[in-house]
């Protein structure tokens, strides 16, 4: 188990920003724990790769890494669900609309399919049904807040950005609305996803007015 205080404290003291001296003697202070205690958790978490430790006279240089951070973004993510959101019935109406052809490859990469299969309990058809929304439509989705993270991951050297997903409905059919962090869509566009093909399910084409539920 990851010692997620100690992580705080030491991101909290600036390890975060820039490596800190500490004493072990010094940083049992803040956890209210032993040295020998305070010597452990170091060590665990140096182990897993969540901070980096340079020993010196007096104490140790230590810093977070950008794996401790992430870990600690995490945390935070998912503090935000339980204190803020709220399950404020939302409707988003607008016309479906041809994609960048981007939605396919991203659906079919593990890193998020597992993530969706456990948020979502389904695995996504490998594309987004996209949906320009109409002017009432832009208002309510700035008011979209929450939602439940979607984590972003690293594969074959290449890092693939976070997001929140919104457990949503068109007509019957259950899906999500994601919004990523990053995007080259503006907006105005809305990415639905579900289980099944929604042109083909709903015979839906370009131009066509649906409504998503939230």
């Amino acid at each position: 188990m990851v010692d997620v205080l100690a992580l705080k404290k030491l991101a909290l003291l600036g390890a975060i920003h820039a490596p800190v001296k500490l004493s072990t003697l010094d940083f049992a202070k803040h956890i209210q724990a032993s040295p020998q205690t305070v010597s452990r958790r170091f060590q665990s978490l140096e182990r897993k790769g969540l901070i980096l430790r340079r020993h010196m006279p007096g104490g140790q240089m230590v810093s977070l890494t950008q794996k401790g951070v992430d870990l600690l973004k995490k945390e935070f993510s998912e503090y935000r669900q339980i204190f803020e959101f709220k399950a404020k019935p939302c409707r988003l109406k607008g016309r479906v609309i041809t994609g960048l052809g981007e939605g396919q490859y991203y659906m079919s990469l593990d890193g998020y399919v597992k993530q969706f299969v456990k948020i979502l309990g389904f695995r996504p058809f490998p594309g987004t049904l996209n949906i320009k929304l109409d002017e009432d439509g832009i208002i309510e989705r700035r008011k979209l807040n929450g939602g439940i993270a979607l984590h972003g991951f690293k594969s074959h050297q290449r890092t693939y950005g976070g997001g929140h997903v919104y457990p949503a409905r068109l007509g019957r059919i259950k899906g999500a609305v994601v919004i990523p962090e990053r995007t080259h869509y503006p907006a105005d566009v809305l990415e639905f996803i579900a289980p099944i093909n929604l042109r083909e399910k709903l015979g839906l084409k370009d131009g066509d007015v649906v409504e998503v539920r939230i």
